[in-house]
């Protein structure tokens, strides 16, 4: 393990030897239905409340990841999660059972980039053989925490994104299993604040930080755009997605759209699914990198991915005093078979 340039890690002989997804209905009707391996006919998933739905979603996830790795939660070294609620407690309580040493993690959507960066750096590092990364959300228990419960009716503008109903999960090892999907680097994002205060457009308070982690991350490795398959995000949305863009060609004279995608764009069809803008929440891009990306970096039809997470850094409070919405965005280069 070292480092390249200012701020990327290289993490040397780094595996995700396997990945699972668990979602919602919503979110299997849509493009990625066929790729995840659970999926619950509806939102309370067999609870008594939000939380809980979420938790046994994010418990699920775990579960799977962990016997497709064939291994035991006792070789498991260290486990990164996290969630949107309050003090991380749909993780903690997905997971309490598998006895497994946790940080909890909130980077908000951001969280799923940053558990399988701290994964790579500590296996690499040589502290872990094995670890663990994930991250959930639920659109109801989101829903219910930062704007309003579902039964208020609340209008939402087209800005606006839908909390996934989701939740990914992927096992990094020192040594393969099969899937040939590795590690190779990771850098980590820095905060940035538009100074957007708008709850309901979290796509442009992201893009910002999505632009200066890519940047950083091209000038580190001296890499192009056209070096990846694909420069993915997560998750911006439309309008975010246009947003960065525009920001890295005018700012950084880099022009990422012929290679760019967004998880938020890629779990729904915006078109004929009531999402508003595209998707977002811890799941939602933790679920399309643990199911579809996963899986096409295995097969070999993608190569190179560079996955940026982003997050909104806000809390209930800070939006109830009209604070402003920075935003923080962690990356790692995934690479499929034959690289």
């Amino acid at each position: 393990m070292n480092r390249i340039g200012k701020y990327t890690v290289r993490t040397d002989g780094v595996f995700v030897s396997s990945a699972a997804a668990a979602v919602g209905k919503t979110e299997h009707d849509g493009p990625m239905g066929e790729y995840f391996d659970f999926s619950y006919p509806d939102d309370g998933i067999g609870q008594t409340s939000w939380e809980q739905a979420e938790s046994e979603l994010h418990r699920k996830a775990v579960e799977t990841a962990i016997k497709k790795a064939n291994l035991m939660p006792d070789e498991i070294n260290i486990h990164f999660g996290g969630d949107l609620l309050n003090q991380c407690c749909a993780t903690t309580f997905g997971v309490k059972d598998f006895n497994i040493p946790i940080a909890g993690l909130f980077g908000a959507c951001s969280t799923m980039a940053l558990a399988l960066a701290l994964s790579a750096v500590l296996v690499s590092s040589g502290y872990a053989d094995n670890a663990l990364a994930s991250a959930s959300s639920h659109f109801c228990s989101a829903e219910k925490q930062f704007r309003f419960p579902l039964e208020y009716g609340g209008q939402r503008p087209p800005t606006a994104q839908r909390t996934a109903t989701a939740a990914g999960a992927g096992i990094i090892s020192n040594s393969d299993n099969g899937s040939s999907v590795k590690i190779q680097s990771a850098i980590f994002g820095r905060i940035c604040d538009p100074d957007i205060t708008d709850a309901n457009n979290m796509g442009a308070a992201m893009a910002p930080a999505a632009a200066d982690t890519i940047a950083r991350f091209l000038n580190d490795t001296n890499t192009m755009p056209e070096d990846y398959d694909i420069i993915l995000t997560g998750d911006l949305g439309a309008i975010g997605s246009e947003l960065l863009i525009d920001i890295l060609a005018e700012n950084y004279n880099i022009d990422i759209s012929k290679v760019h995608n967004d998880c938020g764009l890629m779990l729904f069809d915006k078109e004929k699914q009531d999402v508003y803008s595209g998707g977002s929440g811890c799941g939602c891009s933790a679920s399309v990198v643990c199911s579809y990306i996963f899986k096409k970096l295995s097969s070999g039809e993608l190569k190179k991915v560079f996955f940026a997470g982003t997050g909104a850094l806000m809390s209930p409070t800070t939006s109830q005093q009209s604070l402003s919405i920075p935003s923080i965005a962690h990356g790692v280069l995934l690479t499929g078979k034959g690289v």
